[in-house]
């Protein structure tokens, strides 16, 4: 797991380093604004400690980064996750208050409890890990505007997950308003995040 997290947050300083995402936005953001934001979905999924997780009750009201994956994935996930802890570590305390990081399994046959709670975990304490049925992570995916997770069956129980690279975010208002692609640098985070957290003021 050291190694692992490890590698990442290495992955996660050469991502801080790569090319700039993009334009800023209509909005001012430097991810791509969606052009028609879908509301979170009413589900109620299950939070790494066993708990219900109402999705659009819990987020309300602050900012929400919603990012599928699986504890598994050997690159993306663990970047993804590196840089957003690295990130808000850095953000003052008036926004780092207002933001979850919501990793949800589309692995939840491997991705058990215990396993996808020290996973999560530790990367930062705060970062809720859910998981649910298939059909329930399938739907949300699809609610947030995101392709199905499909998994690889051919290599049996070693299987890879082909999953959607992009973390979504949700501004207050409880819509998901603008998507961050794998390879976001950190200095764009640092951008956008205050600007997430101030929308609609």
């Amino acid at each position: 797991m050291r190694r692992l997290l490890g590698a990442a947050v290495a992955t996660a300083w050469l991502a801080a380093c790569a090319a700039p995402i993009g334009d800023l936005s209509p909005s001012g953001f430097l991810g791509a604004e969606v052009v028609s934001p879908r509301p979170v979905p009413d589900v109620t999924l299950t939070d790494q400690d066993g708990q219900p997780f109402a999705l659009r009750e819990r987020t309300a009201g602050r900012v929400a980064l919603i990012f599928f994956g699986y504890t598994n994935c050997p690159d993306i996930c663990p970047v993804h996750l590196a840089n957003l802890a690295a990130v808000l570590d850095k953000m003052d305390e008036e926004v780092r208050r207002e933001v979850d990081v919501i990793f949800i399994t589309t692995d939840p046959a491997r991705d058990t409890l215990p396993h996808l709670r020290t996973w999560v975990k530790q990367f930062d304490r705060s970062f809720t890990g859910l998981t649910g049925p298939d059909s329930l992570l399938r739907a949300t995916e699809i609610a947030l505007g995101v392709l199905p997770a499909v998994r690889d069956s051919s290599r049996g129980a070693d299987y890879e997950v082909g999953h959607a690279a992009q973390v979504i975010a949700v501004t207050r208002d409880g819509l998901a308003r603008v998507q961050y692609p794998f390879g976001t640098r950190q200095r764009d985070w640092a951008h956008d995040l205050p600007r997430l957290v101030a929308y609609g003021d």
